[in-house]
């Protein structure tokens, strides 16, 4: 099977994606338009509450959405709170429900984990929180996963984060880190990778790279797999975004002659195993 880590969807508007600068980017991306692609995991593109209830309503029209990423306000005193009632705010109206009308909102079944876009935040510390660790540890303890969306200048300080939390915590880096180069990008991956609970998704590179040669590519895709191995890396393609640079395919036939190098066990394990068990999906 393949299971595609990390596929977004969105309902575009210039005042909630502003972080969208390819004009190709800016319309709408819906399930309607993966006609032949794989499963997936829906992953936020916005944080509100209102864009994870409708990725939830998503998949429960969409069988091919296999599981949710979603966003909850991991660092306010009220998560607890939220993340149990959640699923209830059927009052919420947004453009984005309406698209899907479900006769009630769905329970959170498909929710497999949660996101911050750390990435984002004008602390480079944010990640050390306090408060944002106490939330951390409370989607943990309830059973979720963490998307860990970082640049490669906070690794370090990623290095804390996971060493502050249980060493079976369910964390995940996407998009390799958003290498900037090949060291000291490398080097901190390798000592990351050490925490055997973390794994790392594969996709997301050629945005970094704004290279789409597989000469380009395979240096980085081949030092995560010599770091985590073939059992914790998943294949992923960012789309929507990849679709700047390449089409879905285009980066799936990619992703496929570097794997090739692997044992058929191995090439299972990436392309949809390893996510499945990570997610529970």
């Amino acid at each position: 099977m393949i299971l595609d880590s990390h596929r977004h969807f969105w309902h575009y508007s210039d005042e909630e994606f502003g972080w969208i600068a390819d004009s190709s980017l800016r319309r709408d991306f819906l399930p309607d338009d993966c006609g032949g692609m794989d499963d997936c995991i829906a992953v936020e593109a916005r944080q509100s509450i209102a864009e994870t209830n409708w990725l939830l309503a998503l998949a429960e029209r969409y069988p091919f959405i296999k599981g949710v990423v979603g966003w909850l306000p991991i660092a306010s005193p009220d998560f607890p709170k939220i993340l149990e009632t959640f699923d209830e705010r059927a009052d919420e109206q947004t453009d984005e429900r309406k698209l899907v009308p479900p006769a009630k909102l769905v329970p959170p079944a498909k929710l497999v984990g949660l996101r911050h876009v750390v990435q984002d935040e004008p602390d480079d510390d944010f990640i050390l929180g306090a408060a944002f660790n106490r939330g951390v540890r409370h989607l943990l303890a309830a059973g979720y996963s963490y998307d860990i969306l970082v640049f490669e200048r906070h690794l370090p300080n990623v290095l804390k984060f996971v060493d502050s939390h249980a060493d079976d915590a369910r964390l995940v880096i996407d998009h390799l880190a958003k290498p900037h180069s090949m060291e000291p990008w490398r080097t901190m991956m390798k000592e990351l990778a050490k925490r055997e609970n973390v794994h790392c998704k594969l996709s997301g590179l050629v945005t970094e790279t704004n290279d789409t040669r597989p000469e380009a590519l395979f240096p980085y895709l081949e030092a995560a797999l010599d770091a985590f191995g073939a059992n914790r890396v998943m294949f992923g393609s960012d789309w929507p975004v990849v679709t700047a640079h390449m089409s879905y395919a285009a980066w799936k036939g990619v992703f496929a002659q570097f794997a090739s190098r692997l044992s058929q066990d191995e090439r299972s394990a990436v392309m949809g195993g390893n996510a499945k068990r990570f997610y529970k999906a």
